[in-house]
């Protein structure tokens, strides 16, 4: 299945963004976020998020991102965009110059959650994978783009249908930073039954 970027769409286009068949660019605005109410309180759900839509209830989507974030939640990754209460996504999020975290959201009903590990700050380039089976999805990651480990499998309460999926990037903060997504790739879903 090639993947074909001409028929992504966007949730809230940011100002500065290029797009083509092999890569695309976003340049971050300040405040710009998703998360909805657990713990903070808080509801943000401004961030640019660019996804095709599909019917097909078993894939795999994989992309490289390569990222110069330097404030604090500065962040790039994939996401599954339904509506502002239903939602998942996987990204880097800048922490300070020592670490960062890799981390996930998954948002059903318009709570959140954040489950994370630390990496190095000097990582800049993280591939995900996102393969759906039906309502559920596991969230991979890499950083040689060919060995993939487990984030985590989650479950979007309302993704049994059509969904759109793709990818996001914002800067909580008052900050702005470059993401280049490339090596974007379709397949038939590698995440395979459990027997």
């Amino acid at each position: 299945m090639p993947f074909d970027t001409s028929k992504m769409s966007w949730v809230r286009p940011p100002e500065n963004f290029s797009v083509t068949a092999d890569k695309i660019r976003i340049k971050t605005e300040p405040f710009t976020d998703l998360w909805q109410r657990t713990y903070y309180g808080f509801r943000n759900d401004n961030a640019p998020v660019l996804q095709l839509s599909t019917k097909e209830q078993y894939f795999s989507f994989a992309v490289k991102t390569h990222f110069d974030s330097k404030r604090r939640f500065d962040q790039c990754g994939i996401a599954v965009y339904l509506d502002s209460e239903n939602w998942l996504k996987a990204s880097v999020e800048y922490e300070n110059g020592e670490f960062q975290r890799l981390g996930s959201v998954v948002t059903n009903h318009g709570y959140s959650d954040w489950a994370t590990t630390d990496i190095d700050a000097s990582i800049k380039d993280v591939w995900y994978r996102l393969s759906r089976r039906g309502s559920d999805f596991l969230i991979e990651y890499s950083l040689d783009g060919k060995n993939f480990k487990q984030m985590r499998i989650c479950r979007l309460h309302e993704g049994g249908g059509d969904i759109r999926f793709g990818i996001y990037a914002c800067s909580p903060e008052d900050s702005s930073f470059e993401a280049v997504f490339t090596e974007m790739d379709l397949t038939e879903c590698v995440w395979k039954a459990h027997c």
